[in-house]
């Protein structure tokens, strides 16, 4: 019997990556996006593309019959969360009920407020501390309540990976690379939890697939790569293939600028994590799925460079790295 999907954000970082990973895998996959997907997904035979508002409830439940899973994929720039946030989570809610599907969404750790400690487990308190804490909050509480719904929070550190840009990676760890700089946001000797959004869609993957044992509401964490910056520097000298002078992000300008500028404002919301070490613990998705997937680091940061058009010398764009060196 053939299973169908409605991947909602499909034209977005982690919406490609599950578009893909879902459709390699056998699923029939309805992509959810306002603009074209490339040619690679919508042209693939197995993936069929829903154009409509993803607040349009009425186009969505139209366009998904038959889906038994509905993911969440949607994220709307920092500085529209208060406005979209909610009502997104809402439209993707009711379509999933109406369709007698399972929901799932991707998980931050946001939710466990700017005193976060250093191991994050489904049943750690959460902390409405910050704005964005508390946004998450209620977006998962709202999904917990919901009679008749089946729900899966799938919980991961900061994505890399995949295509598109507008991550911590491309645009600090990444952003003087070809001037063999590495830029950190933190102390180097802090644990900072990252997600491979390849292994991490291939997750999602295996999840889905556990459907008929998933009733009522769920929260499972992806441990994925939770590495001192140091560690990650190491790693990505490798990936990149020359040694990587270590620099910072100019935190006091961000401070002083963020008052003008609402990205700025955004990213300064967030130092905390980089103050922070955390990582999470997958006990509970290793119960569900046994061993998640998980690349090794070298490798997964060698191919997230050819990704960004960035291949370390005698890589070549659009091919997998070699795994070579020792990885975290």
């Amino acid at each position: 019997m053939q299973t169908s999907i409605l991947i909602l954000g499909a034209a977005g970082r982690l919406g490609q990556c599950l578009t893909r990973t879902f459709a390699a895998a056998g699923w029939q996959v309805i992509a959810q996006a306002r603009k074209p997907l490339p040619d690679e997904l919508s042209k693939l035979a197995n993936v069929r593309t829903l154009n409509c508002d993803a607040l349009d409830r009425a186009a969505l439940l139209k366009g998904a019959q038959g889906a038994s899973v509905v993911i969440n994929a949607l994220n709307p720039p920092y500085t529209e969360w208060h406005q979209l946030l909610l009502p997104l989570a809402d439209a993707a809610q009711a379509t999933a009920k109406a369709l007698g599907a399972l929901l799932m969404l991707p998980g931050n750790v946001y939710n466990f407020g700017n005193e976060l400690p250093s191991l994050l487990t489904p049943n750690t308190p959460e902390r409405a501390n910050t704005p964005k804490a508390g946004l998450r909050i209620a977006m998962e509480a709202r999904m917990a309540a919901e009679p008749g719904l089946d729900s899966v929070v799938l919980r991961a550190g900061d994505f890399f990976g995949g295509p598109g840009t507008g991550s911590w990676f491309d645009l600090a760890l990444t952003s003087k690379l070809k001037s063999d700089r590495f830029i950190y946001p933190g102390p180097l000797d802090q644990t900072h939890a990252w997600a491979y959004l390849p292994d991490l869609a291939e997750c999602f993957v295996r999840v889905a697939e556990k459907r008929n044992d998933l009733s009522g509401h769920h929260r499972l964490h992806y441990a994925g790569h939770s590495v001192e910056g140091r560690v990650m520097q190491q790693a990505l000298e490798q990936a990149w293939g020359q040694p990587l002078k270590a620099g910072g992000l100019p935190w006091l300008a961000i401070r002083l600028g963020s008052p003008f500028v609402a990205s700025w404002r955004a990213i300064a919301e967030m130092r905390y994590l980089w103050l922070r070490p955390h990582r999470l613990d997958d006990t509970e998705l290793r119960l569900l799925i046994g061993e998640p997937p998980q690349t090794r680091l070298v490798t997964a940061l060698r191919d997230s460079l050819v990704a960004l058009g960035m291949p370390a010398a005698g890589v070549a764009a659009g091919t997998a790295g070699a795994t070579a060196g020792a990885t975290a």
